[in-house]
């Protein structure tokens, strides 16, 4: 198992209904996946240098994983197909 830190931007105007279920949905992802989920930070909504699919604010979220380095890809792929996600990254520590 290796330590992985994920920064996800999402939608600024993202409701907490929706941060929730994305949360709960990433959570689900990532047992499937035989890792866990460490601290989860809000950053909060800033905004963006340049404009990333036609928003110029994203809400930031930063998660401590720990996942297979098998699990990564499979992570990576499955972040790629979610609609309120414009950026993230995965970054091992």
């Amino acid at each position: 198992m290796n330590n992985y830190e994920l920064t996800l931007v999402l939608e600024g105007k993202t409701t907490a209904a929706k941060k929730k279920s994305l949360l709960e949905s990433l959570e689900k992802t990532v047992n499937l996946l035989k890792g866990k989920i460490g601290k989860v930070e809000d950053w909060g909504v800033k905004e963006l240098f340049h404009k990333i699919k036609k928003n110029s604010e994203g809400l930031f979220l930063n998660c401590d994983l720990e996942l297979p380095a098998s699990a990564v890809k499979q992570l990576d792929l499955k972040l790629k197909t979610e609609d309120n996600i414009i950026r993230f990254l995965i970054v091992k520590k």
